[in-house]
């Protein structure tokens, strides 16, 4: 018995020291991705965990529909009042892990000025691209030119990983994203 009970507090402590976090049961936090970044670090799905993420799926070599869903993102923050811009974060998910390696990334993140303090681009696997698309209800499929066919959309996380609004408008800040945002801004403070 007292062994048991030494097992129990050592998995406890082991779990507190990892930071191990108990995510509610509609996050996407929940969804196992191992995601590699511009950097060529990995880290999971909940790599913004406690602050309003806005996440979407792209692809580096997008000639039309990506450049606009960043300059979308771009719009949604400088909309955002500051206190609430400051704690927003971005995750942008590449549909096309063959070709957007971390240093692709990288590039993209130096040719658009995106601020990587706040901003991630990563990719996974093509099985977990699949997985996180449905979760996020995006749509796409390669095309025999190598490019993709895809829907662009911007997705409000909560703090917890729980999806708070979807927006499909491209080209300025969507106000149910903003909405949607400052709402999960003051889940953040609770």
């Amino acid at each position: 018995m007292l062994s048991r009970l030494s097992t129990l507090l050592l998995l406890l402590i082991v779990s507190i020291a990892h930071g191990d976090v108990t995510y509610p049961p509609q996050s996407i936090y929940q969804l196992e991705a191992a995601l590699t970044n511009q950097s060529g670090e990995q880290h999971g799905l909940d790599i913004y965990a406690g602050h309003p993420v806005l996440v979407t799926m792209f692809y580096g070599s997008c000639p039309a529909a990506c450049p606009l869903l960043i300059d979308t993102l771009f719009a949604v923050e400088r909309a955002a009042p500051p206190a609430q811009r400051e704690r927003l974060r971005v995750l942008m998910i590449s549909i096309d892990p063959q070709r957007d390696t971390p240093q692709t990334l990288q590039e993209l993140a130096r040719v658009r000025h995106i601020d990587l303090s706040r901003w991630t681009l990563a990719r996974t696997d093509a099985a977990t691209t699949r997985r996180i698309a449905a979760v996020l209800n995006v749509q796409y499929r390669q095309l025999p030119n190598g490019d993709f066919n895809h829907s662009s959309i911007i997705t409000v996380l909560s703090p917890k990983g729980e999806i708070l609004a979807h927006s499909s408008m491209l080209g300025k800040a969507d106000s149910a994203l903003l909405e949607a945002e400052l709402k999960s801004h003051q889940l953040g403070d609770r």
